[in-house]
């Protein structure tokens, strides 16, 4: 059994079943039930050239519909600039995947640091680790934090204008990690306060999860909410979309305790889904419950400035049972690139980028709601994602965008349908929906 594509040789494999007191590799796989086994040949292709491996994904490439985007929901269309893929594969970037050898892992530890830096002003906060995997995941991390952080409590409070996918994420955490959820109610699209202040009264209560923009796009009203938590010891929790972050008030400015949220908006493409980067910044209180770590900046014995490994819990190594979070790294990949797009931004291209996506959207939601085929949900402000009520058939209609290469919003109810706005849309493409769906009433 030597096959060129399996990189055992003979004396490794005979090596690897004296260890585990076999004498063949039947009898290693003697469990596997033998109906299940497969007895085929490998239908492995033949070997192809550099230019035909080429060519044949440019075939697969082209099947996909490539569709003017006008959904969000979590995941949006923003401008890469072409400078971002360039900067990301110069050969500093790539060293040591975790940077426990800081002299030879300068690349990485230094965007780590601009990285922390930028993410920290952007959300108004003290101190930003290293990066996440997901908004998703990192708004279940802050969950943990702020159990671990308080004393007495089982229970987290979620809205329910928070996104659904986030609550289940936060969910699953919770259940492996022995604590309560609760949602605390919606009044017209947004969080209501006055349920919220009840359910603290009663105690018990660890943090407070919000989103800004929420789920349906509404730009929230948080005076008040970081006194309410703080009365009752409990932190106050913001998940944002990074790229939003740019013309809002910030978490800092709301008082929240921890930031967290999705960097894919600071122009990840969409990539079906992924990969994407969690952030996750919070107050200097809070800094050594934070899971990940932090880079910071000194000099080294000749003068010169070095990027270091200044704090992470030792927890995560020594006490891993004892660990809030076994996050130690992450794909930082993504972290480097959205330190390159902030930086060939800068602050006025992010301001101006979000600018348009709010003015793309104020004109497109004015524009269907004109037709008398949509009405406003909630009579709230919105950023760049709006949800409206449709008069007709919600599948029809999308049906007939993807018939015209549109990604015409995303669904959110029987008869609701939100959409996005980004930067990337023009007049042309938003009055080329506005049509389409004026016509699917013919």
């Amino acid at each position: 059994m030597n096959f060129k594509f399996f990189p055992h040789t003979e004396e490794e494999i005979h090596q690897m079943l004296a260890r585990c007191g076999m004498k063949s590799l039947d009898d290693l796989y003697c469990d596997v039930p033998e109906q299940i086994r497969f007895k085929g040949e490998y239908d492995l292709p033949e070997a192809m050239s550099e230019a035909e491996i080429r060519n044949l994904f440019e075939k697969l490439g082209d099947k996909n519909r490539r569709l003017t985007v006008f959904a969000g929901a979590g995941c949006y269309d923003h401008y890469t600039p072409a400078v971002v893929p360039n900067i990301l594969q110069r050969s500093e970037f790539l060293t040591s995947y975790t940077p426990y050898q800081a002299e030879i892992s300068q690349g990485t530890l230094h965007y780590i640091f601009e990285y922390q830096s930028m993410m920290a002003e952007l959300t108004g906060m003290d101190i930003s680790n290293a990066s996440m995997y997901d908004g998703s995941t990192a708004t279940a991390e802050a969950a943990i934090m702020a159990m671990a952080s308080t004393k007495k409590t089982d229970t987290v409070l979620v809205s329910s204008t928070v996104d659904p996918k986030v609550i289940d994420v936060v969910k699953t955490y919770a259940h492996f990690h022995g604590f309560n959820v609760e949602l605390i109610d919606a009044n017209d699209g947004a969080t209501d306060k006055a349920k919220m202040d009840e359910r603290l009264e009663k105690g018990g209560v660890a943090g407070v999860i919000v989103q800004q923009p929420n789920y349906y796009g509404v730009v929230e009203d948080y005076s008040g909410f970081a006194d309410s938590c703080h009365a009752k010891k409990a932190l106050f929790i913001m998940n944002s979309v990074a790229a939003d972050l740019a013309l809002l008030k910030t978490p800092g400015e709301w008082g929240a305790d921890v930031a967290v949220g999705d960097g894919q908006s600071l122009g990840i493409p969409m990539s079906m889904g992924g990969p994407s980067v969690g952030y996750m910044c919070c107050t200097e209180k809070l800094m050594r419950k934070m899971p990940g770590r932090i880079v910071g900046k000194t000099t080294d014995n000749r003068g010169q400035r070095v990027f270091v490994l200044t704090l992470q819990a030792r927890e995560q190594h020594i006490r891993r049972q004892k660990a809030t979070s076994n996050i130690c790294s992450n794909e930082s990949l993504m972290a480097l690139f959205v330190t390159i797009y902030m930086s060939v931004m800068g602050k006025e291209g992010l301001k101006e980028a979000a600018q348009m996506s709010y003015d793309g959207a104020h004109y497109m939601h004015d524009a269907l709601v004109a037709t008398g085929l949509f009405a406003d949900c909630y009579n709230r402000p919105f950023f760049n994602e709006f949800n409206l009520e449709y008069k007709g058939d919600v599948d029809a209609l999308q049906r007939r965008f993807i018939e015209a290469g549109i990604l015409g919003g995303v669904k959110t109810g029987d008869h609701t349908i939100m959409f996005a706005v980004t930067e990337k849309r023009t007049k042309e493409e938003i009055d080329q929906l506005v049509n389409i769906a004026k016509e699917e009433q013919l």
